[in-house]
């Protein structure tokens, strides 16, 4: 029996993406995830990781500040939602893999789903031991799965995972990738049979899988996945892929590889931000330090009828954004639309300087409507030497090739020097500040009076 394409999702399905921050591009500006840090053992090796290190000022996966009990978590969880009314989703991700510690990762998801029930439980894992663990899965009504493969080929797989480690046994080079990779497709196909929605997270590594990973791609998607997210290599300190001196994608070739894959009809994650393993509130912010265990009442009390009538105001507004923008791309011509950058630290704000900007989120707007399109990486103009093209003027010149298609980039602040390149490119910098929609909307009317102006000069 295969499993059902995702055009086919139940209603209850639906309705679970649409309040799922990672799964879907609306959720993510208006519903909160939380991870909860209860598995620092891992059972395999990856090369560009390093489970010695940690930085708190560091965000990526595998980071956390410290690792809770399940009876820590529990308390934690019920202060969160207690207070964040938009908190949707309870997931664990790490710092090592949740299933090389199951009886910890089930024991916190059973005192969560029994505690604030109305929170969806979402699972990160390798996949090396995924097929023991589906029917405990589905008991406890995890409804998503994110399941990270970087390769389908143990050829490939292997300058990847140098061992995993599994029933006391060690497996070493192609035999370990080859085990690893037969665990994680079983495991893909299994839990879409008892449909749960699997994400499938891919890592791009230059020289190594960026060019495998549309076969991966189509592989995951046969088998039942319901999204695909490629994020950019993030190389931990001491680790071999340091050692050996690998590089990180350029944030064109990470770009690129996106649109390939969507060409081929797959479902692509665009606004992942790879976060860390106790990360707390909406995606690309990062409020874990606002809700410290020892400040949190030992009982609060979480008012489940408040929260459901708060997060439907916010699945009615979702809806009235999706129902309105797919009126008006059904009448306007796309040659209508004005393409906006901007660079945001979170909160739906306009909030971050150009240049300590690492990523920009793209949006469409007719001037009415805004549409969230994706996020493009970027190298930091600001910061650091490495990977930065020997100088900022090509870093620079990236940047600006990067966003060629944009008309206006929204910033809270911005150089000459970036000012200059980006209005020789047609992009038109503007510093502002405040809610993105807002911000974009005000803009656009702004950048057709210069255009105005600019004609009737001309």
């Amino acid at each position: 029996m295969k499993p059902q394409p995702t055009s086919c999702l139940s209603n209850a399905a639906e309705d679970d993406i649409s309040r799922h921050p990672c799964y879907s591009e609306e959720a993510h500006r208006f519903f909160a995830r939380m991870h909860i840090p209860v598995a620092p053992a891992c059972n395999i090796q990856c090369n560009y990781c390093n489970r010695k290190f940690d930085c708190v000022n560091e965000s990526r996966p595998g980071v956390v500040s410290e690792v809770l009990t399940p009876e820590q978590a529990e308390r934690k969880v019920k202060g969160v939602a207690a207070q964040l009314m938009q908190l949707s989703v309870v997931g664990i991700a790490g710092p090592g893999d949740p299933l090389a510690n199951a009886d910890k990762t089930f024991d916190t998801f059973a005192r969560v789903r029994k505690h604030v029930p109305d929170v969806m439980l979402c699972l990160s894992t390798n996949g090396l031991t995924l097929y023991r663990h589906i029917d405990r899965i589905v008991e406890l009504g995890i409804n998503h799965v994110t399941i990270t493969i970087n390769a389908i080929d143990p050829d490939v797989g292997k300058e990847i995972y140098p061992w995993v480690f599994d029933e006391g046994v060690r497996y070493e080079g192609r035999e370990a990738a080859a085990l690893l990779i037969s665990r994680q497709l079983q495991g893909v196909e299994a839990l879409a049979k008892q449909g749960i929605l699997v994400k499938v997270n891919s890592i791009m590594i230059p020289g190594v899988n960026d060019q495998h990973l549309v076969e991966v791609s189509k592989k995951v998607k046969e088998l039942g996945a319901t999204l695909h997210n490629v994020t950019p290599l993030i190389i931990a300190p001491g680790s071999q892929y340091e050692k050996d001196g690998r590089k990180a994608p350029r944030p064109r070739e990470l770009n690129q590889l996106q649109e390939q894959l969507s060409e081929g009809g797959t479902k692509l994650m665009r606004h992942c931000r790879q976060c860390r393993a106790d990360a707390v509130g909406l995606l690309g912010q990062d409020r874990n330090q606002d809700f410290q265990l020892e400040t949190m009442e030992a009982d609060p009390v979480i008012d489940l009828d408040a929260r459901e009538q708060f997060q439907q105001e916010l699945d009615t507004k979702i809806r009235q954004r999706v129902i309105s923008k797919q009126n008006r791309r059904n009448i306007l011509d796309e040659n209508k639309k004005t393409r906006v950058a901007v660079a945001s630290r979170g909160g739906d704000k306009v909030n971050q300087h150009f240049g300590h900007a690492t990523e920009f989120m793209i949006f469409d707007t007719d001037g009415a409507e805004v549409e969230f399109i994706g996020i493009r990486k970027i190298q930091a103009y600001c910061h650091g030497t490495a990977d930065c093209n020997g100088d900022k003027g090509e870093t620079l010149q990236e940047i600006t090739s990067i966003l060629s298609d944009c008309r206006i980039l929204l910033s809270s602040g911005i150089g000459d020097a970036p000012r200059a390149a980006l209005n020789k490119a047609g992009v038109l910098p503007l510093v502002r500040k405040g809610g993105i929609q807002e911000a974009i909307l005000e803009s656009v009317k702004y950048g057709s009076y210069f255009e105005n102006i600019n004609i009737s000069k001309g």
